[in-house]
């Protein structure tokens, strides 16, 4: 379970990006992260997993207390945050394999890693976890050779090989077309499932996130005006987090697509990005 008190971030120019957030994301549960632009969303998932430090307040992953560790146990704390981002942030000149297998880099020593000389047990998760998000047969070409939807779904089985107990995604679809979006997704709420994974998927595409996430939180100038159901998402409340607009056609779910199979068809493997 992940657990926020108090969240709070106010940056060395005065601007408060979080105000007070407190929020409990269970085993299991997809959160979609929804807000306008500045609302604090990035700076929300940066501050779990302390690539922004937090002014004030207390995270918490099971029991641990994030916000106080430091050094060494900062770093062994990391290990169990898998993070996937939107620009995919992969090494372009490595295969796929490899990329994945940097998952593990907080697990082996330098030398290993620097030498990719992984441990034969890590080898055979990689290539299990590349079936997974349906790679395996992309496993030796480079990072640079793939579409856009291919290198997300690296980028979640990199997160997947850390064997993480939390998983922090930010904007996945951002760079996707829209039946690329569905498909990755769909797998993020698969995989998040099967392993019982804490997950904050921080989307500007409301309707998206309203199709696959199970719970919503707006946020708006860094404060959560809204936590609970995607049905729950009406205009007013719409118009609660972004302001006033006409949301009346803007929220619909698409029951046809849940009813489509739970698997990457492969023209997206063939370059829909």
């Amino acid at each position: 379970m992940l657990r926020l008190q108090g969240l709070t971030k106010r940056y060395p120019t005065g601007d408060l990006a979080l105000n007070g957030v407190d929020l409990e994301v269970p085993a299991g549960q997809v959160v979609g992260l929804i807000g306008p632009s500045g609302a604090g969303k990035s700076t929300l998932i940066r501050c779990i997993n302390r690539l922004v430090e937090p002014t004030a307040g207390s995270v918490f992953l099971k029991d641990e207390e994030l916000t106080r560790l430091r050094g060494a146990a900062l770093r062994r704390s990391r290990r169990r945050m898998g993070m996937i981002f939107q620009e995919y942030a992969l090494v372009e000149r490595l295969t796929v394999m490899e990329n994945v297998l940097s998952g593990r880099l907080g697990y082996v020593g330098f030398w290993r890693s620097y030498l990719r000389r992984f441990p034969p047990a890590d080898i055979a998760r990689a290539f299990g976890t590349l079936d997974r998000v349906g790679l395996r047969e992309f496993v030796d070409k480079r990072a640079d050779a793939l579409s856009g939807g291919q290198r997300q779904r690296v980028g979640i089985a990199r997160a997947l090989q850390q064997e993480p107990d939390l998983l922090l995604v930010d904007e996945p679809t951002a760079s996707l077309d829209p039946k690329t979006s569905r498909q990755i997704m769909r797998l993020l709420r698969e995989v998040c499932a099967e392993r019982s994974l804490a997950t904050i998927i921080n989307i500007h595409d409301v309707a998206l996130a309203q199709m696959f996430v199970q719970r919503i939180v707006g946020l708006r100038q860094g404060v959560v005006v809204y936590d609970g159901a995607p049905e729950g998402l009406t205009p007013e409340v719409l118009t609660r987090i972004y302001g006033e607009e006409d949301w009346t056609r803007s929220i619909r779910r698409d029951d046809d697509d849940e009813a489509s199979p739970p698997v990457i068809e492969e023209a997206c493997l063939e370059g829909l990005t």
